[in-house]
C-alpha cells in the first residue's frame, strides 16, 4: 500500500508557471505507476498526466501537452508535475493517483489517492 501527498499549489496568473509535488510512502514506490489528475467545480474528475514505473514513459492529455510535464524521482519517492504556461481553464484540485503496474489513464483503475491540492488560475 502506498499513501500519497500532494503540495505546490496556489493562486496565479495566466501565463504563470507551478510545480506540484506528490510524495509517496512505502519502501516499494518504484512498483507504482503514477498519475495526475484533476476535478475542475462541477465536473469530473479528468486524467492529466502519467509516468511509468521506471520514467520512461509519459502520457499527457491533448489539454496540457506541450505545457505540462510529469517527473519521477524513485529515490526520494516523489512525482511531480511541472505546470508552464497556465491558463484560467486550468483551475482545478489535481490529485495524485499510483497504482501498480503499468500506466493507465483511467482514474478508475488508481486505488491510491492523496487529498489533492488546489490551483487556481486568474486570467
Amino acid at each position: 500500500q502506498v499513501q500519497l501527498m500532494e503540495s505546490g499549489g496556489g493562486l496565479v496568473q495566466a501565463g504563470d508557471s507551478l510545480r506540484l509535488s506528490c510524495a509517496a510512502s512505502g519502501r516499494t514506490f518504484n512498483d507504482y505507476a503514477m498519475a495526475w489528475f484533476r476535478q475542475a467545480p462541477g465536473k469530473e474528475r479528468e486524467f492529466v498526466a502519467a509516468i511509468s514505473r521506471s520514467g520512461r514513459n509519459r502520457y499527457y492529455a491533448n489539454s496540457v501537452k506541450g505545457r505540462f510535464t510529469i517527473s519521477r524521482d524513485n529515490a526520494k519517492n516523489m512525482v511531480y508535475v511541472q505546470m508552464n504556461s497556465l491558463k484560467p481553464e486550468d483551475t482545478a484540485i489535481y490529485y495524485c493517483g499510483a497504482r501498480q503496474g503499468v500506466l493507465v489513464m483511467t482514474n478508475s483503475r488508481y486505488p491510491y489517492w492523496g487529498q489533492g491540492t488546489q490551483v487556481i488560475v486568474s486570467s
